[in-house]
């Protein structure tokens, strides 16, 4: 059973629909996500030591890391990637059926900096309005989120125009920018056309941001795509099968990823 009903759901999703995002408060058990970030920690810990000795940067620029989540453990439960309200809201705003695609981290640490303003696709034809919403980011921190540590900084309504004009509204004020504080347990949904960029973490300590995407079903980006263990799969309920219907099933999860996904400026 989820927390809202139907009718809420509804309002969530007309929300969405005029802001590009909702907020969902306290909806994730704290104690969860902090197993979550626990088991994140040994997985992070390699990618600052290797950046650090060939005095580079993060693969997302200084100070910043995008690293993949191996599915298995406490990265593979159902009732966080099936959580009946957050489906239930994707499906409203990017259609039934969707497909699980992507679950990873951004995490930014002292050193890092501001991202320059992106969306993170483009649109899907050039020349012609924007879309329905067809890739949704569901985002959630695995320690609070204030205005010291690396806050999102994103804008109202965006997701329905062309990057150049929502840059243009960001620069005569139409589309101020918003930070967006968040405690643990907090989530975020958005459409990953809205603008907006990472700010710099002023902190000693890491500030991992889960990201699980979302897409309608015939909507593929091949630089993310979440490996299953066959076992893994076996144990889990159909529901969560669903999702990962188009994932690749492997006997064992790799440990380290190929992180060449990049923001882009979209």
């Amino acid at each position: 059973m989820g927390r809202y009903d139907e009718s809420t759901r509804d309002a969530l999703a007309r929300a969405f629909e005029k802001d590009g995002f909702v907020l969902l408060r306290d909806h994730f058990d704290r104690a969860k996500l902090e197993a979550w970030r626990d088991a994140f920690a040994p997985l992070f810990k390699p990618h600052v030591d290797a950046a650090r000795e060939a005095s580079a940067n993060g693969n997302r620029g200084p100070g910043r890391y995008y690293v993949t989540l191996p599915f298995e453990g406490e990265f593979a439960d159902p009732a966080i990637i099936c959580d009946e309200d957050i489906v239930g809201i994707v499906e409203r705003v990017a259609g039934p059926d969707p497909v699980m695609c992507q679950l990873a981290t951004d995490t930014p640490v002292r050193g890092s900096d501001f991202q320059d303003w992106h969306r993170d696709t483009p649109p899907l034809f050039d020349d012609a309005p924007e879309t329905p919403s067809f890739q949704l980011a569901v985002n959630f921190p695995l320690v609070d989120v204030n205005d010291s540590n690396g806050p999102l900084e994103t804008t109202r309504g965006t997701h329905r125009m062309s990057r150049e004009e929502a840059l243009a509204g960001l620069a005569d004020g139409r589309f101020p920018p918003e930070r967006v504080p968040m405690r643990v347990g907090d989530v975020m949904i958005r459409d990953v056309r809205g603008l907006h960029r990472g700010t710099p973490n002023l902190t000693d300590e890491p500030r991992p941001m889960v990201v699980i995407g979302y897409s309608r079903a015939w909507y593929f980006r091949p630089e993310v795509h979440i490996d299953v263990p066959r076992a893994v799969l076996a144990d889990l309920p159909p529901h969560a099968r669903r999702l990962l219907r188009y994932s690749p099933v492997v006997e064992r999860t790799a440990r380290t990823f190929d992180e060449s996904y990049r923001q882009f400026a979209y």
